[in-house]
């Protein structure tokens, strides 16, 4: 079976949010970080979640989950500084980290599922990013662990965009169902209009 580890960035300040946490919000009845997490897992042995600090709330919706949770005192930088200490913390012996983006509600486990199957099936070789059902590239992506000495150079708050630019020649697209890769909720309004068209949710 094919070894990954799963890195959810959620040390970021949700700014967009204005007083509320994106990642506190409810979603399925408990917090939008927590179900994220319990997805990864359901899929993945090793996920790791960066977080502000240790004693902030989003740490506390972790509690009684086996993940490994990393405090990012530079998260001002941006996500570069979650992917930088994530990165340097993923095992010899995975074949491969996955992004996983800690606000998008709609992925599935059989979406995360989808993903690694693509990457095992290219031989742990190739990056895999999902897209929609139309081909607009998404999330999650995989990234395999040859590319992970290239996580220290990022900078900012523009993720692993430069690595996947980069290496564009070994890129494998894989779509999901609707806009599951696309819908990510990160201002009011975002959440407003996911809630009315997910009212049992």
């Amino acid at each position: 079976m094919t070894q990954i580890t799963i890195v959810i960035p959620a040390a970021g300040a949700s700014r967009r949010m204005g007083e509320r946490d994106k990642l506190l919000e409810p979603v399925d009845g408990k917090p939008l970080l927590h179900g994220v997490a319990e997805r990864a897992l359901a899929v993945c042995g090793d996920v790791i979640v960066t977080l502000p600090s240790l004693t902030h709330p989003r740490a506390s919706v972790l509690e009684g989950l086996s993940v490994r949770q990393i405090p990012v005192p530079d998260a001002d930088d941006g996500m570069s500084a979650s992917l930088r200490r994530a990165g340097a913390l993923v095992p010899d012996t995975a074949e491969g980290v996955m992004i996983l983006p800690a606000d998008m509600p709609d992925l599935t486990e059989d979406d995360l599922r989808h993903v690694i199957q693509a990457f095992s099936d290219a031989s742990s070789e190739f990056l895999v990013q999902a897209t929609g059902a139309g081909g607009t590239p998404g999330h999650p992506v995989i990234f395999p662990s040859d590319l992970l000495p290239e996580f220290q150079n990022l900078t900012g708050d523009a993720g692993a965009r430069a690595i996947l630019q980069a290496n564009r020649h070994r890129l494998i697209r894989v779509a999901l169902p609707g806009e599951n890769a696309l819908t990510d909720l990160d201002t009011p309004d975002a959440w407003t209009v996911w809630r009315a068209n997910n009212p049992d949710r």
